[in-house]
Formats: structure tokens, C-alpha cells, sequence
């Protein structure tokens, strides 16, 4: 499969956080966005799942944290617009600030304090933040729940496909396989390209500098 650019991908970065977590805004050419639609089907063995979620791409260039906050909410049976998402996150054109307030609606909507933030402050993850990220994404996955993720950079996906964020961006992580050594994305940004497996450490690294909600 031909390597995939996506300079032009919708996310923004969230600002910085408490822990170092920092990111710069960009901006892009917004995709056009589609109806929900199920692009996950729940599947479990001993060692991996995957979640049900009712996808939507952003609706804008800098609803990337909506999006994703929205996107991992269905998979629990939760509906929360975009819009309403953004109005709750805190979301403006210079994006949605970090991951502490994704973690923030993600408990106020599903009514408890389940989320909690991890920060990964470093410029690259070390295997324990690494391993770290793989217990929180099966312990959530495996609670019907999605993880939400503050990524900048490029990483690359299992097929060779490369996702290119530098300014940030904000994704859904709703399954995982091989007892979490790799994961499912939903990503907002690009409606044809909405879901695609990565290796966890490749997530940790794109992770680098910001954190999660899990």
C-alpha cells in the first residue's frame, strides 16, 4: 500500500498543559463531513476487542477535540454533538486546550470519574509509559469505553500509511489486538480514512509531549 500524506488533516493542537504538554495551532483545509455511521463492530477473544462506535468526521478545521470526544462517547452509548462537545470543551479556532478538559467531559457526560489523565511529557515515551498506555487502552476498551488522545507529529500505521499532524491534532483509540501491542484509531480528520490500526509504541511516541484519556 502506498504511503498515505496528510499535511492537510483537519486537527488542531490543543495549548499547553501542567506537566509540559504543549502544542502550536495550524491550520488546514477541513474535510467534509459525513453522517454517523458504525464503522467498528464489537468483537473479543482473549486478546483483543474492538468497540462499536457511530463515527463523524470534524466539522470544522479546529473540531478535532470535539470530534474525537464525541466519536469516543458513542462507544459507550453516549451522544454528545460536536458542537455542544466544543461549547463543554472549551474548544475555540485555536483548538481545544489539552487533554485534561477532554478527560473532563468524558467523566461529566458518563457520569462518573472513570477518565483520568496521563501525561507523557518527554519528547519520546519510555517503555514503562509505553506499557503504561497499553494496560489503560485495554482496561478502557475493555470497560466499553474509548480512549481519547492529544497526538503531534507523524506516526505510522501497520500498512505503512503515514499520519502527519505537526501542529496537533485529537483522536479516538477504540480497540485493541494482540493484548494491546496494537490499537484501532478513529480519526476525524479524513473520512476516508477513518479507522486504522498502529502499534502502541508508535502511539506512545505520537503521544510525546501531551497526553490521553483513559
Amino acid at each position: 500500500m502506498n504511503t498515505i500524506m496528510r499535511k492537510t488533516a483537519l486537527g488542531i493542537a490543543g495549548l499547553a498543559f501542567a506537566g509540559g504538554v504543549a502544542a502550536a495551532p495550524f491550520t488546514a483545509t477541513p474535510a467534509e463531513a459525513k453522517p454517523a455511521n458504525t464503522i467498528h463492530q464489537d468483537k473479543r477473544d482473549s486478546k483483543g476487542k474492538e468497540l462499536d462506535i457511530k463515527y463523524e468526521a470534524q466539522s470544522n478545521f479546529y473540531y478535532c477535540g470535539p470530534a474525537a470526544t464525541r466519536n469516543a462517547l458513542s462507544a459507550s452509548g453516549h451522544h454528545l454533538g460536536q458542537d455542544e462537545a466544543a461549547k463543554q470543551l472549551g474548544t475555540t479556532e485555536d483548538g481545544t486546550n489539552s487533554a485534561e478538559d477532554t478527560t473532563r467531559v468524558l467523566n461529566k457526560v458518563t457520569g462518573g470519574n472513570k477518565y483520568k489523565t496521563t501525561a507523557i511529557p518527554d519528547r519520546n515515551a519510555d517503555d514503562k509509559q509505553t506499557n503504561k498506555l497499553a494496560d489503560d487502552i485495554k482496561r478502557t476498551v475493555d470497560d466499553g469505553r474509548a480512549v481519547v488522545a492529544n497526538i503531534a507529529g507523524t506516526a505510522t500505521d501497520t500498512t505503512g500509511g503515514t499520519h502527519s499532524f505537526e501542529g496537533g491534532h485529537y483522536i479516538s483509540v477504540v480497540g485493541y489486538r494482540d493484548n494491546a501491542k496494537t490499537v484501532k484509531i478513529a480519526d476525524s480528520a479524513n473520512p476516508n480514512t477513518a479507522s486504522y490500526w498502529m502499534a502502541t509504541d508508535n502511539l506512545a511516541d505520537w503521544i510525546a509531549t501531551r497526553g490521553y484519556s483513559a
